[in-house]
């Protein structure tokens, strides 16, 4: 199935020499986003970037799988489609002959060795095709922002360079009089652009049109001097010059060879291979780039290597100059002169002498470490720049330097390995965990560029260590640790040639003293983990470096609501904490990204456990972290008694967000009894939430649910006889019946608690249907129902609804079936929760398989799935794949059920949900099961089983059909 793609112009695809079409928007972003970056993997956050740009709604992830799911069927299934799921994201594998924009670059790249090698013809033959590609303006259909503003550009550029070289074979073969027009047209749709206007003077004056040649001169010294307030460059003078004198070469003026003071690599470059793409992008266009990001995280080295992959891009060369040492600020220009090699020792001011030295010049300057000078820096790149047309700047430095045409492009840490499930308890039933991501146990360690760092640098230490079978998971353990940081690796790595990796591991808990390898070739602040910290807090102002002490007491991340809750207080006012929060993104201490409606905030782990040092060093510890816990109680709180309702899928998602602070908040109040109280309540309505389900950590809730409830008092009776109702009833899901019948005396010894009567009524309906499938389920739980709806409780309410509906599925009439499962659409829709109605979706299923039509309840199991899979529930899905394999087997469609059966199967191992113990469910499982091994036999229906326990793409699979 050969596919040919073009994106120089409207976005296009063809099958087989027949038009495809991609007819829906986001399909078109989708495919486009992918293809610009063709044979790369392009990260889902960057996919989400481009198909939303800086607000992507809740739940992009999962949106994005469904697009990524509907352009590969439109592509094409198996093997021959050329979309491909990778750990970090997706690729589309793409020949270079398939590909409109590969084959241009191939072209030109021919064509530029045929120029340099003066075969005019078949270079002027080469661009010709190149140039035939373009049907329009890049990406022409394409309405992503991102895309637009970034990518477009870029490439629209790359053929008027391609233009311009056609231009000069074509005169170098004395074509010029034919030019003349293309060169007239050229001139007015791009006026500003010298390199047109100097070869249409060329061709003119080649032509005999002396006088409209120097006329075009003055043309284009008038524009400049409008549009840019500048002179034209020094290209377009010599020409003009030479025009004058009458001694024109033959050929065009050659460009001079690029020029700098580039210092040799002196280790390997590891890694940065998109961000070095990113800079070449941006510097096409742009012209001031400044690389920011956490101190020792490879500022300098990425500018330096993209510096020197550049340079054939710069006539007048790269040049750097490293102001770490410059102390005076004042100094600045003279100190940007003297890494310029000049030599003027006039009375002029030093800021003039650059001026007109780099007015004229193509060039791109380097200004390294720019942070504890960055007034000085972006006061003299605002009077250059304005002065200077040719001239490109790369600064690198912790804080930005707040220029209006300043491109900021961060830095990360370098790749890491995913860390393994964080579940706290084992499941009941032994089952293992999901792993952290699919595909990501075959791949090799050293793929990841820190781990690759690590290894190479380790080489000169440790000459015998290796990543092995053996030490991996330790290997990558120490990366994360080191939060990817290039100069922590580094540093650890010298450590490997007296200590091993546990040892290593063991000592990070003072990482700032053990990290000190002082090179005598760095500046002193540049030596150990602890100098380039320390010259970070030293930047920030007196009320940014409180903030940041504060701060410390979060776990993974916060947002604006957050920080201001437990950071405002004395020396820092409420109102001000956003200015702060900005001034500690703008100066690499935190990092900032937008989530859907909110901005989330994080510092990294080093940064963390610094600011948490002084933090306990000026007495503040406790009291922040009894602040921290205050907020995150309200949190939960708020949450269990607003879900289920419009918001209740931002809830769930922000709660998910939230967990290593909840975790945090948890910890602090367990670990001192007269505080338990509160980690109980958190634990509570954390449970009441239903997040634990939604975000597969089950196991993870009832280990702090069951620790909150060992560590409080039994007074008051209520409180805990509530907790042991949802330890009960989080035990009985899982199919964990004998922990959920242990806390069932505790329940039922206060079933006449007005305060816990609902609940105890809640959890002994979902005993008689789970464990009896006991018909009396259904008017326990209706009463439940109702008793949480006076309470006014209303989230619970919604979760007795749900048992009450699915008992009335699976063990009343018709009549019942019909009516309560109808009753729980029509309160799902009527409230507008997303979550909540899936599971009606789930249960109206069930009802069709017991009580009406198989076909259709198939459809609706896809349905609830499908909704699941938007909102990124990792409960859901299990259930919902589960009951598709019963109706599919209902149906007649027995290979697939096998295959349906083994997939819920590996779901459930992951989920650590036993059906033997949820007897319902069990019998519809046992019935489907027997069905299709006696239609298909043992041996066709274990290898239909076992292909569906291996499926990767899983969602894709089960809705493939729908």
């Amino acid at each position: 199935m050969p596919f040919e793609f073009r994106i120089l112009g409207p976005v296009e695809v063809v099958r087989d020499g027949l038009p495809l079409a991609v007819p829906a928007a986001k399909l078109r972003t989708l495919l486009a986003a992918l293809l610009v970056d063709a044979n790369d993997v392009v990260t889902v956050d960057t996919l989400i970037d481009r198909l939303w740009g800086a607000r992507p709604p809740d739940g992009a992830r999962n949106t994005l799988q469904n697009y990524v799911l509907r352009l590969r069927r439109l592509l094409g299934a198996g093997k021959e489609c050329p979309l491909v799921t990778r750990p970090l994201g997706y690729v589309i594998d793409v020949d270079p002959e398939a590909l409109d924009l590969l084959r241009f670059d191939v072209l030109v790249r021919r064509a530029r060795i045929a120029a340099t090698a003066d075969e005019a013809d078949h270079a002027a033959t080469l661009l010709r095709e190149a140039l035939r590609l373009w049907r329009g303006e890049a990406l022409a259909d394409i309405s992503s922002a991102v895309l637009c503003r970034d990518v477009a550009p870029a490439l629209n550029e790359r053929r008027l360079d391609a233009l311009e070289l056609r231009i000069e074979t074509d005169l170098a073969l004395g074509l010029h009089q034919s030019l003349l027009t293309e060169l007239h047209e050229l001139t007015a749709a791009h006026s500003l652009r010298e390199r047109f206007w100097a070869q249409r003077m060329l061709a003119l004056y080649r032509s005999g049109r002396q006088s409209e040649s120097l006329r075009c001169y003055h043309t284009i010294r008038r524009l400049l001097a409008a549009e840019l307030g500048v002179d034209p460059g020094a290209e377009l003078r010599e020409l003009h010059r030479q025009l004058l004198a009458g001694d024109l070469a033959t050929v065009c003026p050659s460009r001079p060879r690029a020029r700098g003071n580039l210092p040799a690599e002196v280790t390997t470059f590891v890694g940065r291979k998109r961000q070095l793409t990113e800079v070449g992008r941006l510097l096409a266009t742009k012209r001031l780039i400044t690389l920011t990001g956490v101190g020792g995280v490879g500022k300098t080295r990425l500018a330096l290597r993209a510096g020197a992959e550049l340079s054939g891009e710069f006539p007048d060369g790269v040049w750097l100059a490293d102001l770490a040492a410059l102390s005076e600020p004042r100094l600045l220009d003279r100190f940007v002169a003297q890494a310029l090699g000049m030599r003027d020792q006039s009375t002029r001011r030093p800021t003039d002498i650059l001026t007109e030295f780099l007015r004229d010049k193509r060039l791109l300057l380097v200004l390294d470490n720019c942070e504890h000078v960055v007034t000085a820096v972006a006061a003299l790149v605002d009077v250059l720049l304005k002065a200077c047309p040719g001239l490109r700047v790369l600064t690198t430095s912790r804080h930005r330097l707040s220029l209006a045409c300043e491109h900021v492009l961060l830095v990360p840490s370098l790749a890491l390995p995913p860390a393994p499930a964080s579940d706290l308890s084992p499941t009941p039933t032994g089952l293992p965990r999901a792993p952290a991501a699919e595909g990501d146990a075959l791949r090799p360690l050293t793929d990841y560029d820190a781990v690759a760092l690590l290894v190479d640098r380790a080489a000169a230490a440790a000459p015998e260590f290796a990543v092995t079978r053996d030490n991996g998971e330790r290997v990558a353990q120490l990366c994360r640790r080191l939060d990817g940081i290039p100069l922590a690796i580094e540093l650890a790595a010298v450590r490997l040639g007296t200590l091993s990796v546990d040892e290593i591991l063991e000592r990070l808990g003072d990482r700032f003293r053990f990290l000190a390898t002082p090179a005598m070739t760095t500046p002193p602040y540049h030596q150990t983990l602890n100098d380039v910290i320390e010259w970070s807090y030293g930047l920030c102002t007196e009320p940014e470096r409180l903030l940041w002490e504060r701060l410390s007491v979060f776990a993974g991340g916060f947002d604006l609501e957050a920080a201001e809750a437990v950071c405002s207080g004395t020396g820092i006012a409420r109102t001000d904490v956003w200015d702060l929060l900005a001034g500690l993104v703008h100066k690499s201490v935190l990092l900032a990204r937008a989530h859907g409606r909110r901005t989330r905030y994080r510092l990294l782990e080093t940064l963390r456990q610094y600011g948490r040092q002084r933090l306990a060093e000026a007495g503040m510890e406790e009291p922040l972290r009894r602040r921290h816990r205050d907020h995150y109680q309200w949190m939960a709180a708020e949450a269990a008694d607003r879900w289920c309702g419009e918001q209740e899928i931002e809830w769930l998602s922000r709660l998910r967000r939230e967990l290593p602070n909840f975790q945090e908040a948890l910890n602090f109040s367990l670990a001192d009894p007269g505080e338990a109280v509160h980690g109980l309540d958190i634990a509570v309505n954390l449970t009441r939430t239903r997040v634990w389900f939604f975000a597969k950590i089950i196991g993870e809730g009832r280990h702090w649910l069951k620790r909150a409830y060992d560590a409080v008092p039994p007074h008051p009776p209520s409180y805990r006889a509530s907790a042991a109702a949802l330890l009960a009833w989080s035990a009985l899901v899982q199919g964990d019946r004998s922990t959920a019948e242990a806390y069932m005396p505790a329940v039922e010894r206060h079933a006449a608690d007005p305060a816990v009567s609902a609940i105890t009524a809640y959890v002994e309906g979902s005993h008689a249907l789970l464990v009896h499938s006991d018909p009396h389920a259904i008017p326990t739980l209706a009463r439940a129902r109702a008793a949480f709806h006076h309470a006014g409780r209303y989230g619970d309410a919604h979760m007795a609804t749900m048992m009450w509906a699915m008992s009335c599925a699976v063990l009343g009439d018709v009549e019942q079936a019909r009516t309560a499962t109808g009753e729980y659409v029509a309160e799902a829709e009527t409230n507008g929760a997303g979550w909540a109605y899936s599971w009606a979706l789930w249960t109206l299923g069930l009802a069709e398989l017991r009580h009406g039509d198989v076909g259709r309840s198939a459809g609706l199991f896809r349905e609830a799935l499908r909704r699941q899979y938007d909102i990124d529930d990792c409960w859901g899905p299990t259930w919902a794949m589960e009951a598709l394999a019963w109706s599919t087997a209902a149906a007649g469609h027995h290979h697939q059920a096998a295959e349906l059966l083994g997939v819920a199967h590996r779901l459930r191992q992951v989920t650590g949900v036993s059906l033997t113990a949820l007897r319902p469910f069990h019998d519809l499982h046992t019935a489907a099961e027997q069905r299709t091994r006696a239609v298909l036999g043992e041996e066709a229906y274990t290898a239909g089983f076992t292909r569906g326990s291996r499926i990767e793409d899983i969602q894709r699979f089960a809705l493939t059909d729908a």
